[in-house]
């Protein structure tokens, strides 16, 4: 499945980093638990499954020193667990978890597990992770707890495993993304980077279960209204439902106080806009920043050091809006058609249709 850059789709003036991901920012890592079953209802099976983990690391001591960190609520008919203390604090103090609605209890209950079991120093105190998610259930039967401790532990260590990767992480239908819908089309984890003038990089992470499909936006050109409405039988009885959640995880090795970042992380909606995002009524568009250019000592204290602040914050704003419309698109091309539960479906958005109707508008680089 291609990438954006792949089809030659160029969105924004700034170049993309070496992988085109959140993983060009050094120290980052990406990893991923997929759950697909199609199993008996309990007591003969678990149901049919189309969920999730993905882990987010910003460096593998970030329980011990924590990253400045901010963030911003576009909608909140959602949940991110640790939101509140990193507003106060402006600090993030463990991994990001991604996953589904039903499913954070128990992502959380084995996040506080590895945590104290991998750093000695969260065993003096506690630790509030940071979990965070969107509604998968019109793939994946939300009445069954179908997460494992394992899954979380196993997303993680390829979080740690993939720092400093050549290769962006897998996108698509993978870890938390297994079951989500995009603009009428099959969604997911989708990531993209920039780099500014200032040499400064900038990486974006979305979980994307949003949006109608007649209101796709790529590049400024109406996809959706041309490709017209799905094909009878995709989508299920009712189509895909046009509400959703968008997760956005912004990381940039700028040296940007928590102010700052809850500046950036509020981009990500203007990134989503351009895409078609109305940010409905029962959705939930959460979004993060965190800044690895500051230092934070073990108090969570961030040490005194110059940072970017007004006017200088705006290539990292122009950064973030581009990536985050090129990571939707992302997360959609790299998902093909999926089947789940009760027979709905949601169909891959094509991407053949995808570079006609955009070389017809002249948008391909």
């Amino acid at each position: 499945m291609p990438r954006a850059s792949d089809l030659k789709i160029t969105i924004g003036r700034l170049d993309s980093g070496p992988t085109g991901s959140v993983l060009d920012v050094a120290g980052v890592g990406v990893g991923h638990a997929t759950i697909v079953r199609d199993e008996p209802d309990p007591p003969d099976g678990r149901g049919v499954a189309r969920t999730g983990v993905t882990a987010i690391c910003i460096g593998d001591d970030s329980q011990r020193r924590g990253v400045v960190a901010g963030g911003a609520v576009l909608n909140g008919a959602g949940e991110c667990t640790g939101f509140l203390t990193m507003a106060e604090w402006g600090v993030l103090e463990s991994p990001i978890f991604l996953t589904s609605t039903m499913q954070v209890g128990r992502v959380y209950d084995a996040a506080c597990e590895l945590l104290l079991e991998r750093h000695e120093s969260v065993r003096e105190s506690v630790t509030i992770p940071v979990v965070a998610e969107c509604d998968d259930s019109y793939l994946s039967d939300a009445r069954r707890m179908q997460v494992e401790r394992s899954d979380v532990a196993f997303a993680l260590d390829q979080a740690l495993g993939s720092i400093g990767a050549a290769l962006p992480p897998p996108e698509g239908s993978v870890g938390a993304g297994t079951g989500m819908n995009c603009l009428g089309f099959k969604g997911g984890i989708g990531t993209a980077s920039r780099v500014t003038a200032g040499a400064h990089t900038v990486g974006v992470l979305l979980l994307t279960n949003f949006g109608e499909r007649s209101r796709l936006t790529i590049d400024g050109v109406m996809v959706g209204r041309v490709l017209g409405p799905a094909a009878p039988g995709l989508g299920g009885p009712r189509g895909t439902p046009p509400a959703g959640s968008c997760i956005g995880v912004v990381i940039t090795d700028a040296p940007v106080d928590h102010a700052g970042c809850e500046r950036l992380a509020r981009r990500v909606g203007l990134g989503l806009a351009r895409t078609g995002s109305t940010a409905h009524h029962g959705s939930g568009e959460i979004f993060l920043a965190c800044a690895t250019g500051l230092e934070v000592d073990e108090q969570a204290k961030v040490v005194a050091a110059p940072c970017l602040s007004g006017p200088e914050l705006d290539p990292l704003f122009e950064a973030v809006v581009d990536a985050t419309e090129e990571a939707v698109l992302n997360s959609m091309l790299r998902s093909p058609t999926m089947i789940g539960r009760d027979g709905h479906v949601t169909p891959g958005l094509p991407p053949e249709q995808v570079v006609e109707i955009l070389g017809a508008h002249g948008r391909l680089g």
